[in-house]
């Protein structure tokens, strides 16, 4: 008799988006790129490159302490910019008007993942799928009523701020594996963030699928769970 695979292991199957499904690192540095192109005054010494740099080190801690509930997502909001333009000498700036610009470009920039709707989609054809999520509701709300055809394949579609959590905390996986109707074992997780999706959805029980497209090699991962760089592995495997 053959193995049990994956396919006869999984009743339902989870994708993030953010760098899962759709592409925010290219949207964010689009976004950074068309700021600096408007604030020259404030931002043109800087480098594409720079810029982004400065933006992550102080925008990473902040969304780190949004996620382990330490600060409100307004926080976030306001001292991101506020924070940069203080990091590049020109704390005058309108650093609301400036954050308001950015979330617009950066939704002109939202673009699939390559390859990831075509492997999207196939899935949906023979798997109950859903999206679970970070970010802010309001944007996630945006991205999805550009992309209607994502969330028209998903049988569940959880923001985790409606949990009152956000990703890797338990209630969220919980809330989650309530909405699929079927026992956490029998759910896979597909996402990139080592954090948010592999530790919080190997602590739930579930199966990973780490999309490890730009990270680093080493990670150890039990034995129910892998790694794939390519969306034609994750179909291999299903």
């Amino acid at each position: 008799m053959s193995p049990p695979t994956l396919a006869d292991a999984v009743d339902f199957i989870y994708f993030d988006v953010d760098d899962t499904l759709l592409d925010h690192s290219h949207a964010e540095r689009e976004a950074l790129a068309d700021l600096r192109s408007r604030y020259l005054t404030v931002f043109g010494h800087l480098s594409v490159d720079q810029l982004q740099d400065t933006y992550h080190q102080i925008n990473r801690p902040l969304w780190r302490k949004y996620t382990g509930g330490e600060v409100e997502k307004e926080t976030v909001k306001r001292d991101r910019f506020r924070r940069l333009l203080e990091a590049v000498d020109a704390p005058q700036a309108d650093a609301a008007r400036i954050g308001s610009v950015y979330l617009q470009r950066y939704a002109e920039h939202w673009a699939f993942v390559d390859g990831a709707w075509d492997a999207y989609a196939a899935i949906a054809e023979r798997y109950s799928v859903g999206l679970l999520t970070n970010g802010f509701a309001e944007v996630q709300s945006r991205k999805l009523e550009k992309f209607p055809e994502i969330r028209d394949h998903a049988a569940v579609v959880l923001v985790s701020e409606e949990t009152g959590h956000m990703k890797p905390h338990p209630r969220v996986f919980e809330v989650a594996a309530e909405r699929a109707g079927t026992s956490p074992d029998r759910i896979l997780y597909v996402g990139d963030s080592w954090r948010s999706d592999v530790e919080g959805g190997t602590r739930a029980g579930w199966r990973m699928a780490w999309y490890a497209r730009n990270a680093e090699e080493g990670r150890e991962m039990n034995g129910r769970s892998f790694a794939f760089r390519e969306w034609s592995d994750l179909l291999a495997r299903l």
